[in-house]
């Protein structure tokens, strides 16, 4: 790789940051730090590198895709994490949420339904050092899941037709849960934080459209 071509990186990395994270009002330092940081063309399928910074959903394979670099960068700055806080993340994708959650927080587990993403997302995280506070596993979490809670924070990176109880039942106290919940055109996403031991506090954030998660639960149809 040329001097030059690592040049345009960076300026294409710069550009992400000013002109799609920082307008989306994702402004917390330590939030942008970690996004300039990690290198996100490296978490990306090599045949859609040139799409690495663009403000789209980069497709992975399995008809899954990357978040756009400004949702992960609001997903981040929502979730508050501390460098105490053990997070779940349900959908593992390329890794690279992945990576900038373990640099925020304590530790990360992180699970994915397809075993090739799995292993190449650890791989992707070991070339970058990134293992100790990381464990990532094949598994289907879309109603629930058999690893050991709670968790100071929760991220599902697909969207869910409707609220599966088990995401906020799986928090500690204090813990913060990111789901977005709908059907395409009619989705929002939410930032749900329990307060009691049966108390949940539910902020709705923004607007968007994102593909459902595998094996979501559906809403019930009637039919006449």
């Amino acid at each position: 790789m040329t001097a030059m071509s690592n040049l345009n990186i960076e300026q294409a990395r710069f550009n992400m940051i000013e002109q799609q994270i920082r307008t989306w009002d994702v402004l917390d330092p330590r939030v942008l730090e970690v996004l300039t940081q990690t290198p996100r063309e490296q978490f990306v399928p090599e045949q859609h590198r040139a799409l690495a910074f663009a403000d789209i959903e980069v497709p992975l394979g399995h008809g899954q895709s990357m978040l756009p670099p400004k949702l992960e960068g609001r997903i981040l700055q929502v979730l508050n994490l501390q460098a105490s806080d053990r997070v779940l993340e349900i959908g593992t994708g390329s890794g690279y949420l992945t990576a900038c959650l373990a640099k925020l927080a304590g530790h990360v587990e992180s699970i994915d339904i397809y075993p090739d993403f799995t292993v190449a997302a650890q791989a992707r995280l070991a070339a970058h050092g990134i293992t100790t506070h990381c464990k990532l596993g094949t598994a289907d979490a879309a109603r629930g899941w058999s690893l050991d809670g709670p968790f100071d924070a929760i991220v599902v990176s697909g969207s869910v037709p409707i609220f599966v109880e088990a995401f906020q039942s799986a928090l500690a106290p204090g813990g913060r849960l990111f789901v977005i919940v709908g059907s395409a055109p009619a989705m929002r996403a939410w930032l749900i934080t329990r307060v009691g031991a049966q108390d949940f506090r539910r902020e709705g954030l923004f607007e968007t459209v994102l593909a459902p998660l595998c094996n979501a639960v559906q809403p019930e149809r009637f039919f006449f």
